[in-house]
């Protein structure tokens, strides 16, 4: 029996993530706002490499969820900017690891700053509670789907 709770309207604006997209606008806005010059697809890249410098493309590709061409271009762009730098690595010279420098770790601290200040905007109103069971509703939805494609 279908557990779908859900209008056909509501439907579509459930997948397509309207809440989500909405949080990546405002931190875009709030990133331009406070002269911070990289993309929310670049600074995800970012986010995964502040918890562990020294990722292969393909250790992001995972953590971001996105396809090899698209790091591959964020990377590129990262670089130019001279936030990122690739490394052969030295167990596979095939592979690329992707270390910070020193400018992407001075950014650290500002723009995870920036991102708290979206969240909180983003979650005025809503209590504790609330944000817990939304969390455990979309971890069961990705599991249940993590689990068919696995």
């Amino acid at each position: 029996m279908p557990n779908n709770q859900f209008k056909k309207g509501e439907l579509y604006s459930f997948i397509t993530g309207k809440a989500s997209t909405a949080i990546a606008r405002r931190l875009q806005k709030n990133f331009k706002d406070a002269g911070v010059e990289i993309t929310i697809e670049q600074w995800s890249v970012l986010y995964h490499l502040w918890k562990e410098d020294g990722l292969s493309q393909q250790q992001l590709c995972d953590a971001t969820f996105r396809d090899k061409p698209s790091i591959t271009r964020l990377v590129d762009n990262l670089e130019k900017l001279q936030l990122v730098k690739r490394v052969s690595s030295k167990n596979d010279r095939r592979m690329n690891m992707i270390y910070l420098t020193a400018e992407a770790k001075d950014l650290q601290e500002k723009t995870m700053e920036l991102a708290n200040q979206t969240l909180n905007e983003a979650l005025e109103g809503v209590t504790i509670e609330e944000v817990e069971v939304a969390k455990l509703v979309l971890q069961k939805v990705y599991d249940n789907l993590a689990s068919i494609s696995a």
